[in-house]
């Protein structure tokens, strides 16, 4: 699973980052982070504002900071919609 932060630096975006980061160290299974700052990247996300949160490239949030509760229920059910799909 890779968990993607959109933002082009910002004292909003790095928080999230740091959200993120601090959410994934008590989930059970290996996430890959990475923080995108193009802004061209960011745009093909087709995200008018930032902070964005992308898990595995489909954006799930983005104008707000997410708590890291928010954040682990996000991947959690991104993880079961994976599985659920996997099953079909």
């Amino acid at each position: 699973m890779k968990v993607q932060v959109l933002g082009a630096g910002c004292a909003k975006c790095k928080l999230l980052l740091s959200h993120v980061n601090e959410a994934v160290r008590g989930i059970g299974f290996p996430i890959e982070v990475e923080y995108i700052t193009d802004i061209n990247k960011i745009i093909n996300f087709g995200i008018m504002t930032t902070p964005g949160l992308a898990i595995d490239g489909k954006v799930v949030s983005s104008g707000r900071i997410l708590s890291k509760e928010e954040i682990v229920t996000k991947i959690m059910n991104a993880k079961l919609e994976g599985e659920n799909e996997e099953e079909k």
